[in-house]
């Protein structure tokens, strides 16, 4: 009976309640909601800015095909003869990506193209700032102003913006006069192929880069070891070969005998001023004295009516910031890290 008595004065303590796994989950619930909503409010952020992008480049996309639909009955009541104007901004290559942070060849041939087309453009303006780029991509945009020309028989001018060296001068190189800047940074003519080598740094660091190869020249260039005499020998031939058709360019273009042009051609740059003595350039001006050169050889007189292609485009805005600041060097050079052939001066 004590017992009985002892045990239920003193009752045995109770355990605590166990977890609810209900309240943990629906806590989590809770967090991964809140996560999903800054989610969606970050996006809903960038949205007004991507608009606005959008609808500059659809605005500008659809004055273009406007100026170019000759077959539309209301633009041909709008439409005036004029002279077009194409800027040529940035760093060139065959890209066709639509990268702000270099201009793809591709993109200013059909430029070209479609304003050679065009009826009502009388003349053609490439507006240029560039130090050139690719031996491939600058010949294409080369070509293809000798193919328009010949076509249309409509005169090219080019405009020299604050650098227009190596390839930006093959370029200007086949239109048919060459309006500068007098402080404008130009010439380069010449080829460059640039290596780098990391032979020393690979010792230092313990690394070895073993390769396997069909032929001796089959890793010609590689970073991981010195060029041997028989790799250089190769490599200049093919410079050679691409500076004799620099050279031969501008010779033609410029009505300079190739044994005079070779004295200036090798690489050295030049004012606006001083390209105007040596026969490189024709006259000292801006962008509207260009236009008005334009006008006046196409029979439409000073300051003509223009056309602008893709005005005030998102990437040419880019592509322009990237000529003045070098902003987007970095990227650049990581995304064209492999050796090339290159009209392009290499203090850009």
């Amino acid at each position: 009976m004590e017992d009985n008595n002892q045990n239920s004065a003193n009752p045995a303590p109770q355990q605590a309640p166990a977890p609810q796994p209900a309240v943990v989950k629906s806590n989590l619930f809770g967090a991964k909601n809140w996560l999903i909503a800054l989610g969606v409010l970050y996006f809903l952020s960038l949205a007004p800015a991507l608009m606005i992008i959008s609808k500059i480049d659809s605005k500008s996309k659809k004055t273009m095909d406007k100026t170019m639909d000759d077959n539309s009955f209301s633009s041909a009541l709008l439409k005036k003869d004029a002279v077009g104007v194409i800027p040529v901004y940035g760093t060139i290559y065959q890209d066709s990506s639509g990268s702000f942070v270099e201009k793809g060849s591709q993109q200013i041939v059909v430029k070209i193209k479609k304003m050679g087309k065009d009826k009502n453009i009388k003349a053609i303006v490439l507006d240029i700032n560039s130090p050139g780029g690719s031996v491939g991509a600058v010949q294409e945009i080369y070509s293809t102003i000798l193919k328009v020309k010949a076509e249309t028989k409509k005169p090219f001018v080019a405009h020299f913006g604050e650098v227009s060296a190596s390839g930006g001068y093959y370029i200007a190189a086949a239109c048919d006069k060459i309006v500068s800047q007098g402080g404008t940074i130009t010439g380069s003519i010449g080829v460059i192929f640039s290596l780098g080598n990391v032979e020393g740094l690979f010792k230092k660091i313990g690394l070895r880069y073993d390769v396997i190869k069909s032929g001796k020249f089959k890793d010609i260039g590689s970073m991981t070891r010195e060029m041997s005499k028989e790799e250089k020998e190769l490599l200049q031939a093919m410079i050679d070969d691409s500076y004799a058709s620099f050279v031969e360019a501008v010779s033609a273009g410029r009505k300079i005998p190739k044994e005079k042009l070779v004295d200036i051609a090798d690489g050295r740059v030049f004012t606006g001023n001083q390209a105007l003595k040596s026969g490189l350039v024709d006259k000292i001006g801006d962008l509207q004295d260009t236009i008005d050169e334009a006008g006046i050889m196409s029979g439409l007189g000073k300051n003509p009516r223009t056309t602008r292609s893709r005005s005030y485009s998102f990437e040419d805005l880019f592509s322009l910031v990237d000529v003045k600041l070098g902003l987007f060097n970095g990227i650049r050079d990581i995304k064209n890290d492999s050796p090339k052939l290159e009209y392009r001066w290499a203090g850009f």
